[in-house]
């Protein structure tokens, strides 16, 4: 493992970090684009019950970007310190407090999922299809949860690229299972758009398997007993502490997607089939800027153990810049062609109409992404998750329902409301975001004199 990050360059650190990551983030993205290309190759409804689903998923991967984010901090800290036995005890209890959450996250989908999609509007076969999507895609959630931690683990010891091999290997697989799954053959029945589920849960399964072997390997899990997963309340509540508000932060982000596709569903099924392909497009254009998160709270976090905050700063001044240029071509490439990324995605001139509304005014959104993003990262380094969550409670709920309220019915701006209401929502989050962020160096940097 690569352990000098309170020490080694920090461009050629960022780079070192970013680029796997981002790799693998674009191949996690283009594995999504796959299964939501399928799904409009059933029909209008199966697309329209994947992007119903959506919200629903992202609980699942909140709970997991949580625990993930609460571990890399927990564990960069002890690492930071030179402390690697309490890394390694961190490790382990990360493990099996993944685990644990697994579990009660399969139980609560299968029991809410229905509730959830009939309040969206769901019924019928729009209803039957998203819950057998979801309900393939809860019983694999311990190996979502697992591959998450572990992931985390390999972040915080500064190895990014052993993850991206899985994405990378996890797309191509996706490639050959989802059409396998969807239409059948080779002794496989036909299962239709669950099948698409069941080809994420098995890659997810195999994905357990190639990580932990590789923590094996690099030393960290070594001579790992099964009683180490026993869990301990001191490490389980500072896993719950760090990782409680980055989960819930997340879960702003799904009620958020909640209240946006609730507003949208009242203009059809064709809005809500446009909105998720618009968000896949987005996905894609901010592809790069993830790998910058994950490096910067990689970086946060060792450097915060070993007190150098001047480090910290410059991390993230050079993420930021990094970041804006990527933000920038990607709002361009966006601008450029608008119409032919949605028309990839569904042949509805009805459905390509409404996306392209959408992406001609998101695109410009994209910079104010990349520092709410990197500068949330920073603040979960430096142990200050809970600021995460309030500015998703403004940024996903508040503003959006009231600002959405009135720009929709008041004024009478219709779905462009909506589309309107997203950019001054996320502009003003980033705004405060700097604000605080800028406090907050401004103060640690008096506690710890720089270096």
């Amino acid at each position: 493992m690569n352990n000098d990050l309170t020490t080694a360059p920090i461009p050629a650190l960022i780079r070192r970090l970013a680029i796997p990551a981002g790799t693998g983030f674009f191949f996690n993205t283009m594995f999504n684009v796959v299964d939501t290309w399928y799904g409009g190759r059933l029909s209008t409804t199966a697309l329209a019950a994947m992007s119903l689903s959506f919200p629903v998923f992202f609980i699942l991967l909140a709970v997991g970007t949580g625990v993930s984010s609460g571990a890399t901090a927990l564990i960069g800290n002890a690492v930071g310190r030179g402390e690697e036995g309490e890394a390694r005890c961190y490790v382990l209890q990360a493990l099996s407090f993944g685990i644990l959450h697994a579990v009660a996250l399969t139980i609560m989908g299968w029991a809410c999922s229905p509730t959830i999609f009939r309040f969206m509007g769901a019924q019928g076969e729009y209803l039957s299809l998203a819950l057998g999507y979801m309900n393939v895609i809860f019983a694999g959630a311990t190996f979502f949860l697992l591959n998450f931690v572990m992931n985390a683990i390999l972040n915080s010891h500064g190895d990014t690229t052993t993850y991206r091999n899985f994405l990378i290997t996890s797309f191509f697989l996706n490639l050959a299972l989802d059409p396998w799954f969807m239409y059948g053959g080779l002794g496989v029945p036909a299962f239709g758009l669950p099948g698409v589920a069941l080809a994420t849960v098995a890659i997810q399964c195999l994905g357990n398997f190639y990580l932990f072997r590789s923590l094996a390997r690099s030393g960290v899990v070594e001579h790992f007993r099964l009683g180490e997963l026993r869990p301990h309340w001191r490490y389980y509540r500072e896993l719950f502490r760090q990782g409680y508000p980055a989960a819930m932060n997340m879960m702003t982000v799904t009620l958020g997607v909640f209240i946006i596709t609730w507003f949208v569903a009242k203009f059809g099924q064709e809005a809500v089939a446009a909105y998720g392909i618009a968000t896949r497009i987005e996905q894609i254009a901010l592809l790069p800027v993830m790998g910058l998160n994950i490096s910067t709270l990689a970086l946060s976090a060792q450097n915060f153990g070993a007190k150098r905050i001047d480090r910290i700063r410059r991390a993230l001044t050079i993420s930021l810049r990094y970041g804006f240029m990527l933000a920038i071509a990607g709002t361009v490439a966006a601008l450029a062609f608008t119409r032919q990324l949605m028309g990839f995605f569904t042949e509805d001139g009805a459905v390509v109409a409404v996306g392209v509304r959408f992406l001609r005014i998101e695109a410009f959104v994209f910079p104010a992404y990349v520092l709410l993003y990197i500068c949330i990262s920073a603040m979960q380094g430096v142990k200050r998750p809970a600021f995460a969550l309030w500015i998703g409670l403004y940024r996903q709920i508040a503003a959006p329902f009231l600002v959405f309220q009135f720009l929709t019915t008041i004024l009478g701006w219709g779905i462009m409301g909506i589309w309107w209401g997203i950019f001054m929502v996320t502009w003003s989050a980033a705004c405060i975001v700097v604000v605080y962020v800028t406090r907050i160096l401004k103060a640690l940097e008096k506690d710890v004199p720089t270096i």
